[in-house]
């Protein structure tokens, strides 16, 4: 019975393997055929290697802004003045912009704006197609980043300029009012996306900037992976708002609840003239004050007595010390005993101490005091006249305001990026403004979809995989001989019994 279960095996396992050869080799030959058409590809300077045509992205609706840097870049103004508070050999925005392809997973005949500098003030910006105003519009903010270089530290948010008579984009700098800043931002190991709004006190018109929560998710593996990732902001009518990275939403909530601080003040305040009164009581517990030291307490008893009943072991070795100058030192010829006085050997343990249970003087060892019983304290109980922690009362709060619609946000009529990074080589590219979170995912497809596949495409295959990890951990070869072998141990033992 074994024999033919193991003949059975093996026949099946031949005819697998024909099958798999038969398959690798039509594979070869789809390999030939997709090499033949990669080469006539090539002929074109806009397509990939993978045959993928690249054809700049339309927006299929009404927007607001579009931005793909596939050709002339123009309507772009870099910032001519400085940044305040800021030492003068770094305040200048002199930071470098190229419009160029990606250095990895190029889509040919796509191209992004780049941030090129380390440790530079960077500011470039430009006029919206049509201003955006809050009303009963959806605003969706969609744009792609890619950390070329990874990240250390620095930021690739972008800026929605408010609109006003007197906007320069030539002056841009980190005080220009904004409307919104949305976007990736880390340094060390903080990994923020951004979503900040100023909203405007509707009693004094002062503006505060309101920041949403931080989102759940581990936002790590996008600063690092040198992809290019898509974010996406949807801002609704209904005051909630969406944050998406490759179109999976990574945070939600209400501009009225899961901001901070919050968009409302609080209707009430603490009094900042009431004080804690002077015999207020905050002792949830007391001494006793009816509590007697017992007679028969005594607190001169001390914690440790000597153990009486304690012998010197045999063998103590009571006229041995337990160090002894070392025999093997010798005086430094340096030394000057008139500066340095009289030299002595230095101390090492007895080695006839070595094998012996003790040198020196024996002592008793000391022990608990079971008489001992501490300084006396009364025992402890409730407060009868305990009111509490104290809190100064409440008052109607003087700054109070109800603004039940925040998503009613000062218009914005243009876009900037002002940013500051230790890293260079910061991709971003198909920037889109619009209502219609079909009109962006319609332009994030023709775009940011590409650029996905090439990457997939790009990916080494498990075994190249295997190969890398067990390089970078080379106890894993150790797994992988293990692993292969335990089968074909199984085979010969299950196939072979007798033996």
């Amino acid at each position: 019975q074994w024999d033919w279960l193991c003949l059975g095996v093996l026949i099946i396992g031949s005819v697998t393997a024909e099958i798999e050869n038969e398959e690798i080799l039509g594979a070869d030959v789809e390999v030939e055929d997709f090499d033949k058409q990669s080469q006539e590809a090539d002929v074109d300077e806009d397509e990939s290697s993978l045959g993928i045509v690249y054809q700049t992205p339309k927006p299929t609706g009404e927007v607001y802004f579009t931005e793909t840097f596939d050709g002339v870049l123009t309507g772009w103004i870099l910032s001519k003045t400085k940044k305040e508070d800021t030492d003068d050999n770094i305040a200048k925005y002199d930071g470098r912009w190229e419009v160029e392809e990606l250095k990895e997973n190029t889509v040919r005949g796509d191209r992004g704006l780049v941030l090129k500098s380390v440790a530079k003030h960077h500011a470039i910006s430009t006029m919206l197609t049509k201003a955006f105003i809050f009303d009963n519009k959806p605003l969706i903010v969609q744009y792609e980043v890619n950390f070329q270089e990874g990240i250390d530290c620095g930021g690739a948010y972008i800026k929605l300029l408010s609109s006003s008579n007197d906007l320069n984009l030539e002056y841009f700098f980190d005080k220009t009012p904004y409307t919104i800043m949305f976007g990736p931002d880390k340094c060390g190991e903080d990994y923020k996306l951004h979503f900040i709004f100023r909203h405007k006190n509707p009693k004094t018109g002062e503006y505060d900037e309101k920041h949403a929560k931080r989102p759940d998710v581990d936002l790590k593996k996008f600063y690092l992976d040198k992809k290019t990732h898509l974010y996406t902001l949807v801002l609704k009518p209904d005051d909630t708002f969406e944050m998406l990275i490759d179109q999976t939403v990574v945070s939600k909530g209400s501009l009225l609840e899961d901001m901070v601080p919050p968009v409302n003040p609080p209707r009430e305040i603490e009094d900042p003239a009431d004080k804690k009164p002077d015999d207020w009581d905050e002792r949830p517990k007391i001494p006793d004050p009816n509590a007697v030291k017992p007679d028969d307490w005594d607190e001169d008893e001390p914690s440790k007595i000597e153990d009486l009943d304690a012998v010197k072991p045999k063998g103590w070795l009571d006229d041995e010390p337990q160090y002894v100058p070392d025999p093997n030192a010798k005086k430094p010829k340096d030394w000057d005993e008139e500066m340095d006085g009289e030299w002595e050997a230095p101390q090492i343990p007895n080695p006839k101490c070595e094998t012996a249970p003790g040198c020196g003087i024996w002592v008793r060892p000391m022990k608990n005091n079971p008489k001992y019983k501490g300084k006396w304290k009364a025992p402890m109980i409730d407060n009868p006249n305990y009111q509490g922690i104290w809190s100064p009362r409440k008052i109607p709060n003087p700054d109070y305001f109800e603004d039940s619609h925040p998503f009613e946000m000062t218009a914005v009529s243009a876009i900037g990026l002002e940013l500051w990074s230790m890293t260079s080589d910061i991709y971003f590219d198909n920037f889109i403004i619009c209502s219609e979170k079909e009109v962006a995912d319609r332009w994030a497809a023709d775009g940011w979809g590409l650029k996905k596949l090439v990457a997939s495409a790009n990916e080494p295959g498990m075994f190249s995989q295997l190969v890398t990890a067990a390089e970078d951990h080379p106890w894993l070869w150790v797994l992988y001989v293990l692993t292969l072998a335990l089968p074909i141990g199984l085979g010969v033992l299950f196939c072979w019994p007798a033996k």
